[in-house]
């Protein structure tokens, strides 16, 4: 019978598998080694102290010398056993900071810097100290539609949020790409919202699960559970199209002004209000090449000092963009950042997210349909949707 050259006889492992079992003999050996060193230093120093306590004859003497000697020995006991468990905590929180940021990455992944000829930069600051995610969220993606974004906040902030933004992001970076209409994509969000709800209920709350499954209205912390929601869709030749459920509306920075990008009343947040019959999409007219949005959410806004003083946001982005010809997403990140955090003595009590994007086509002259010139945008690149 013959065998394919190269290929493992049959009941032989291959020599790749004994090299990673040999790769993982290590590891083990190294966690084997860390378990050990942390339960028997401990016992180490423990002994040492028993040890001179009953067996040293200079421990027995009531001599001050003596006595000396003795506390100078557990001291260096006690010394030892504290240290040996701060280095034990720090290193399970460094772990914990890198599983956090893991979870970041999947959660709220990292926008790419250009997105179908749009400059794109977001970050994100956390309310609880030491924590990467909060309750804040944001994504933009490249469809048939054009570019399509949302920002939103969940009641609350910290870790505490996070089955709600992984609810809603998971069902926007679906929808997006699967409805036609901004609307329908919304109307997705809202049915993701109530799932998660009806979820959170049963798992927490039995009773108010039941009323859930029985369409009546719950009670109890699920009940209160609300996030604001905007949502935009930029097209190809830079109209802008949003609908916004409580958030509040981004700021055009363009032409040297920072002004809002609109000032129609938003619909009632997703959660305690169901969303109504006919959704009417809003024109926001134009992205205008080297223009940008800047989207945020109310923490940003609401940020106080020791005084009391809420952040003035629109102030900090017009320094941001003040003898520029256009706005740099990254820069203007990081000045309204820094002026933010300057501005809260470094301590924000809610989370931040910060969204900018600019409009890098390139403008060109088209002919309009009686003949007259009229002003489009096309991307320089042409980028190829799924």
């Amino acid at each position: 019978m013959c065998r394919t050259a190269g290929a493992p006889a049959r009941g032989r492992v291959p020599a790749d598998g004994d090299g990673g079992r040999r790769r993982g003999r290590p590891r083990r050996d190294h966690r084997r080694f860390r378990r050990a060193l942390t339960i028997g230093l401990p016992t180490v120093w423990g002994a040492t102290a028993i040890t001179y306590k009953l067996a040293c004859p200079l421990a027995q003497q009531n001599g001050l010398g003596a006595r000396i000697v003795t506390c100078a020995v557990f001291f260096v006991v006690g010394t030892g056993l504290i240290l040996h468990v701060r280095y034990t905590l720090l290193g399970e929180l460094r772990q914990a900071r890198r599983v956090a940021g893991a979870a970041q990455n999947v959660l709220l992944r990292p926008l790419p810097p250009r997105i179908d000829g749009l400059a794109v930069a977001a970050a994100q600051l956390s309310a609880d100290r030491g924590a990467t995610v909060g309750g804040d969220l944001y994504e933009a993606v490249a469809t048939e539609h054009g570019v399509r974004v949302v920002m939103g906040d969940v009641r609350g902030h910290g870790l505490a949020a996070l089955g709600t933004v992984a609810a809603l992001l998971g069902s926007f970076r679906e929808a997006a790409h699967d409805e036609p209409s901004l609307a329908r994509v919304l109307r997705r969000l809202d049915r993701a919202m109530a799932r998660h709800l009806r979820e959170r209920a049963r798992a927490e709350h039995p009773s108010c699960g039941a009323q859930f499954d029985l369409g009546e209205e719950a009670y109890g912390p699920v009940a209160e559970e609300f996030v604001t929601v905007l949502l935009l869709e930029i097209g190809r030749d830079g109209t802008v199209h949003a609908l916004n459920c409580g958030h509040p509306w981004p700021f055009l920075i363009g032409g040297g002004r920072v002004e809002r990008l609109a000032t129609v009343e938003p619909l009632p947040p997703l959660g305690p209000f169901d969303l109504p019959a006919d959704l009417t999409v809003t024109d926001c007219g134009r992205l205008l090449p080297g223009e940008a949005l800047c989207l945020h959410t109310d923490g940003a806004e609401d940020a106080r000092n020791a005084r009391g003083r809420f952040f003035a946001l629109r102030e900090a982005l017009e320094d941001a963009v003040r003898d520029r010809p256009t706005a740099v997403p990254q820069a203007v990140l990081g000045a309204v950042f820094t002026a933010l955090l300057h501005h809260t003595g470094g301590d924000p009590t809610d989370d931040i997210a910060l969204l900018v994007l600019r409009n890098d086509r390139e403008p060109r002259l088209t002919s309009g349909a009686r003949g007259t010139a009229r002003q489009a945008t096309t991307n320089p690149q042409p980028t190829n949707h799924l």
